[in-house]
């Protein structure tokens, strides 16, 4: 089963599509986009991606995408 990384669709058109472009491409990933995932304080001010349930951010896209792969080594299943 692979790793599971949600975006929400608000946030990705503040900034985060290329994160999840370049996330999306990973075959080892899952990666899936809502309309929303309720976290609209964090959406306003961040950009973000659920991962496993849990929150990750990033400053930028590559760095959204550097904390996520980050969140994984230090979280194997």
């Amino acid at each position: 089963m692979n790793p599971i990384v949600e975006f929400c669709v608000n946030n990705l058109a503040s900034g985060a599509q290329e994160a999840f472009d370049t996330l999306d491409a990973d075959a080892s990933l899952d990666v899936i986009e809502y309309d929303c995932l309720t976290y609209c304080d964090l959406c306003a001010s961040s950009m973000f991606a659920l991962v496993d349930g849990e929150v990750v951010r990033g400053e930028t896209p590559a760095d959204l995408v550097a904390n996520i792969y980050q969140f994984l080594e230090d979280n194997p299943f």
